[in-house]
């Protein structure tokens, strides 16, 4: 005699759907952290990965895109970002930039487009700088970032960037953002590509922290172009 399985009739309540919810879509982000494989098709916005026969459509900031755009194999780290009507991958060259994609997009008002629209626009560090040094002015430079939103985002990850990243190139302080942006617009009047010209003058800042004047930028960064 076969014994009888009894079946629940509890009703779930609203908080252990929230509950399940939230574990599966952890469980879902978790279950793919990066990709190898050929990257098949590439623009500065996306580039689609082919690894194990399946084409996987990866958006990607400017700054990822500066890395990978010479490439035919590739490792991208990725974020699995869930809504009711799509799971769209985030890609990343590095780990430092999906870091501070997942904290842009804690903050209320930033969604995964408007952070990813910020790493295209401004550097890693630049955004950790602007944070650290409460920079709105900066931070309101992008796109979709107003006042109230610039607030918001350093109130909500002043702290953070400090435990995580505080200390950066002296390059990099809020002061000194305005050599940049103008030895930036200088190489654009020059007719320089602008992806080549944030790599330049990445690689400028990063290597030669005593650089104080627009000329000198652009005349260092001139010399990494050539």
């Amino acid at each position: 005699m076969k014994a009888k399985v009894k079946q629940s009739t509890e009703i779930p309540t609203p908080s252990k759907i929230l509950t399940f919810a939230a574990r599966f879509h952890q469980i879902s982000r978790a279950l793919i952290t990066h990709i190898r494989g050929t990257i098949t098709y590439k623009t500065p916005t996306y580039i689609v990965v082919e690894a194990g026969g399946i084409g996987y459509h990866v958006n990607i900031s400017l700054s990822t895109y500066a890395k990978v755009e010479k490439l035919e194999e590739v490792k991208i780290l990725t974020f699995l970002h869930i809504k009711e009507d799509a799971h769209t991958l985030y890609g990343f060259a590095e780990d430092e930039e999906r870091v501070l994609f997942t904290h842009l997009i804690s903050v209320s008002g930033i969604g995964p487009n408007t952070a990813q629209v910020m790493l295209s626009q401004m550097h890693a560090d630049e955004i950790r700088a602007a944070i650290i040094g409460e920079n709105e002015a900066a931070l309101r430079k992008v796109k979709g970032i107003g006042q109230k939103t610039a607030k918001q985002i350093i109130l909500d990850l002043k702290s953070k960037m400090m435990k995580s990243g505080g200390e950066f190139a002296p390059s990099l302080l809020p002061a000194d953002n305005t050599i940049r942006e103008e030895a930036l617009s200088a190489l654009l009047a020059l007719q320089v590509n602008k992806i080549q010209a944030q790599k330049a003058l990445n690689k400028v800042l990063g290597e030669q922290a005593g650089v104080k004047t627009v000329e000198e930028l652009v005349r260092l960064a001139l010399k990494q172009l050539s």
